[in-house]
């Protein structure tokens, strides 16, 4: 990690405090680009967005995926107050970004979290593979 890095960070975590002084969720992610500009700024909106799926690190994806192209995104980085959710994870590897550096990690968040966190959600499976299996067969080769 260097200056750049740190400075990204902790602008980060100022989106962080930004979105909580907002009602929300205290998250925060920026896009910096290939030449150390930052592209885009984005803060937890999930409350006052009524939008469960506002974090920010899925909109900043889900913006690189709209705006750069595959060269620009692989050497851009997404700087967030927090390591990514599942959710944000899956989008930011689709959105082909090349790096992610974070501040807090999720097993720190969890010992700043009263309850630590959501109730896991029963789910079962695999099942019906034969059936399930028709859609996608072939379409990753």
């Amino acid at each position: 990690m260097n200056h750049d890095d740190e400075r990204h960070l902790r602008r980060a975590i100022a989106l962080a405090a930004e979105a909580r002084a907002g009602g929300n969720p205290p998250f925060g992610s920026l896009l910096v680009g290939p030449d150390g500009d930052v592209l885009l700024e984005e803060r937890n909106t999930s409350i006052t967005g009524d939008d469960i799926t506002a974090h920010p690190e899925l909109k900043v994806a889900r913006w690189a995926a709209q705006h750069l192209d595959p060269a620009t995104a692989r050497r851009s980085t997404m700087y967030t107050s927090c390591q990514p959710c599942n959710m944000c994870t899956g989008a930011i590897e689709r959105s082909g970004l090349g790096r992610v550096v974070f501040a807090l990690s999720n097993e720190q968040l969890l010992t700043l979290k009263p309850s630590g966190g959501f109730p896991p959600v029963p789910q079962d499976g695999p099942a019906l593979f034969d059936e399930a299996r028709l859609p996608v067969d072939g379409y990753y080769t």
